[in-house]
């Protein structure tokens, strides 16, 4: 490991030593480094825990605390940063994505692109379909579909983890709760993946054409949808959302309702998808771990939690900040984009020893910050942990002997600059 928990942190505005310049050797836009952001993590950390990226004049936050600090202050670190996804400045759009764009209806901000007391209005529309009383009601349906899923490969001593199981299974209970069909699910997920690929930051113009004419597809076909949920409304969170009204007055036009349900449909099944992925590969990297939690099972849910700080599939997130203020001894103006680390915070040795290990025992592993904090916490965190805990639970009873896939290469990861989850994750074992 490269940091050292006992190294006063030094903000790169104050240092211009050794450090400085090695961190400037590193890219937040690198693929390589989006992939495997460890070792530039634990130096930021370490030495800048704010830093301000040479080439970008992007303000990174790493630490634990730092980051917790941005989280709690939405008056001055603003979530209002659409127009700042395409690198730390006003993102120009593309004539020809602009041209897709105007088929459908605008980008506007509802719970994640707001802030206060917007956001909170907005949130307020669907946070009963997430109570935690209606999320503990899913546990029966979920170990059903997980039974399902697994009955589907667990003859062949070999699955494709990711396509066969960690995607299906949220992507399935989203949209049971959003009251689509089922058999609409290959739709959802291409739309989910044009959202992920809009987000990325990464996109060219080219693929930022081909993922704008999926969110416009995933526009139209649910704009048929919440037309008849308002004249014939449904026990469902589309049927919630379309007929509420804000404040008790307005109700929420067509545009909103597509930004909240683009971001439950992303929300409720990619990150879990990736974190179910990067849990099963945590254990087969770790045998002694996957030992003691099948003859522990009451350590999965502390383990969900173990999992969720090390996997953190929300490597960061967009900040921008709204006035002049000063944050781990640099000065940051008004207007100044950020990019809030949640994967190096997650590994701050201050917080977490020997960060690196992955420990389903880990005492304070619900410290982490994978699920963000104050007024953006995750609206579906309750039901993700389910699904996880679900998950590992039932893979690892009905499949004995589970491996990683001989010969299989290490997982890769796409280019985001805020999601983190591998493509694939090939296993085998005895078949049952």
């Amino acid at each position: 490991m490269s940091s050292n928990p006992g190294q006063t942190p030094l903000s790169t505005e104050a240092s211009a030593g050794p450090g400085k310049a090695e961190l400037a050797t590193f890219n937040p836009f690198d693929p390589e480094v989006q992939a495997q952001p460890w070792e530039y993590n634990d130096r930021l950390v370490a030495e800048a825990p704010v830093h301000r990226e040479a080439n970008t004049g992007l303000i990174l936050v790493s630490s634990h605390a730092h980051v917790s600090e941005v989280l709690s202050d939405h008056e001055t670190f603003s979530n209002r940063f659409m127009l700042m996804m395409g690198g730390g400045k006003k993102a120009k759009v593309p004539d020809a994505v602009a041209e897709v764009m105007k088929e459908g209806f605008p980008p506007v901000d509802t719970m994640l692109t707001a802030d206060p007391p917007e956001q909170r209005r907005f949130r307020s529309l669907v946070n009963k379909g997430f109570s935690l009383r209606r999320v503990s009601a899913l546990a029966p349906r979920i170990e059903a579909l997980a039974t399902e899923l697994i009955d589907g490969f667990a003859r062949d001593g070999r699955a494709e983890l990711r396509s066969q199981f960690a995607v299906p299974l949220p992507l399935t209970v989203i949209s049971e709760q959003l009251g689509v069909a089922r058999e609409d699910l290959a739709l959802f997920k291409k739309w989910s993946d044009g959202f992920v690929a809009q987000l990325s930051g990464m996109a060219s113009p080219e693929e930022q054409v081909k993922a704008w004419k999926l969110i416009v597809e995933f526009q139209k076909y649910f704009e048929k949808v919440l037309k008849d949920r308002a004249e014939n409304p449904r026990q469902d969170i589309l049927s919630a959302v379309v007929n509420a009204r804000v404040e008790g007055e307005r109700p929420l036009d067509m545009a909103e309702c597509l930004s909240i349900l683009q971001q439950l449909l992303v929300a409720g099944n990619e990150t879990t998808a990736s974190a179910i992925c990067e849990g099963i590969y945590l254990l087969l990297e770790n045998p002694d771990e996957l030992a003691r939690l099948r003859a522990e099972p009451e350590l999965i849910p502390n383990a969900v939690e173990e999992v969720l700080r090390m996997a953190t599939p929300t490597a960061n997130m967009w900040r921008v900040c709204v006035k002049d203020t000063e944050l781990g001894g640099v000065e940051i103006a008004a207007g100044s984009a950020m990019l809030v680390r949640f994967s190096a915070a997650n590994r701050d040795p201050v917080i977490f020893p020997n960060p690196h290990r992955f420990d389903v025992g880990r005492e304070n592993a619900n410290e982490h910050l994978a699920l963000g904090a104050g007024v953006h916490f995750c609206l579906g965190a309750q039901l993700a942990r389910l699904e996880m805990a679900q998950s590992f639970g039932a893979l690892l009873e009905r499949l004995p002997n589970l491996r990683k896939a001989p010969d299989s290469p290490p997982p890769a990861y796409p280019p985001n600059i805020l999601l983190r989850g591998m493509t694939e994750l090939p296993i085998e074992f005895d078949p049952a």
